[in-house]
């Protein structure tokens, strides 16, 4: 794996969600670094990724509550636990889990494996909010997928705050995320 600034030199085999990524970063004159990889299967796949963006990628979840009427997509640290109660209890959800992959598919435009902030931009009808953990506000960079999980960027956490989120039209919800039981 190597690290490489901004977009691909050749689009070819690449899926278009990806590239849409691409280019709303370049539109946006947000800065980017990535590499490309094999899907990442298993926590060894992950910190070898890491390794070469030089940060931890995102720990990102779909999530519904009980009743399917609302989507959340949670940011967090990768390396941090993640505890549904904890969660559930400071947005006011009693039952959160892990929402359909269609739903996915269909507000997102990503498939399972590879959720990411970055397909806020596909979410046009708002109908998924953002969490994010504080913690990542200590990082001066994140790690997320292109909306595929062959490949991973580095981005400045205040880019995505302050340009990329007000362009999708998404403000997050902080959270503060312990991960202990």
């Amino acid at each position: 794996m190597q690290l490489y600034e901004g977009r691909p030199a050749s689009c070819e085999g690449r899926q278009e969600r990806e590239i849409r990524t691409y280019d709303l970063l370049d539109l946006l004159s947000i800065p980017y670094y990535r590499t490309d990889h094999e899907p990442a299967s298993n926590m060894e796949a992950c910190n070898a990724i890491d390794a070469v963006l030089g940060v931890v990628i995102c720990k990102n979840l779909f999530l519904c509550n009980r009743q399917g009427t609302r989507y959340y997509l949670l940011m967090m640290p990768g390396d941090k636990p993640f505890k549904t109660r904890e969660l559930s209890q400071q947005i006011g959800s009693a039952r959160l889990s892990f929402a359909r992959p269609e739903k996915m598919l269909q507000y997102l435009d990503i498939l399972p494996g590879s959720v990411s902030i970055m397909g806020l931009m596909n979410d046009h009808d708002h109908h998924v909010q953002l969490l994010m953990d504080r913690d990542l506000l200590q990082s001066p960079e994140l790690g997320c997928h292109p909306c595929v999980n062959t490949s991973s960027l580095r981005i400045k956490t205040q880019d995505v705050l302050n340009v990329f989120l007000p362009y999708v039209k998404h403000e997050p919800i902080f959270v503060s995320l312990l991960g202990t039981p």
